[in-house]
């Protein structure tokens, strides 16, 4: 009875396997690609979000749109839009480099704020404030709650409003 049980399940696992090898034979190199189709399905229709995530993602996407920093990019009509969250003892340090045309020449100038989505739902307005020297925005997140956190960062240049949506996991 053990035997024939045993049986039965290698068979089964075996069939499962085989049909999952035959219906998508590109599974395993398609995962990357998968993420960032559901990060930018997110976005609105003018929007392209470009994760870089791993050092080989980073060094493609430093190549096709200039210097990366490690965060996510979205591109949205002439602009370039990168957020890196970085973790820290006492919460979550917001970088966001705004950026505009081909040469990605930093914006100094915006109003920019972040609207963060906690795990739990609720939601914190963080504005950020633009560093001369690292030519970024920043910002500082004191929640520690694990989880997806999201984030609408909100442009105002010189009137014109440049969105930007991100994801991150603590």
């Amino acid at each position: 009875m053990k035997s024939l049980k045993a049986k039965l399940l290698i068979i089964g696992t075996m069939g499962t396997l085989f049909l999952g090898a035959c219906s998508n034979s590109n599974q395993a190199t398609n995962s990357e690609s998968s993420t960032a189709q559901s990060q930018a399905s997110t976005l609105s229709n003018n929007q392209r979000s470009v994760p870089t995530a791993s050092p080989a993602a980073a060094k493609k996407t430093e190549h096709q749109h200039g210097e990366s920093h490690g965060g996510t990019i979205v591109e949205t009509g002439a602009y370039h839009l990168e957020f890196v969250p970085l973790n820290e003892t006492n919460g979550t340090h917001l970088d966001f480099y705004l950026q505009k045309g081909n040469n990605h020449e930093a914006i100094p100038n915006a109003k920019v704020t972040a609207l963060v989505q906690l795990p739990d739902g609720t939601q914190k307005t963080i504005p950020l404030t633009y560093e001369a020297s690292g030519k970024h925005y920043k910002g500082m997140l004191a929640e520690k709650a694990t989880g997806q956190y999201q984030v609408r960062v909100t442009s105002d240049i010189s009137g014109q409003k440049v969105d930007g949506r991100f994801t991150f996991n603590k």
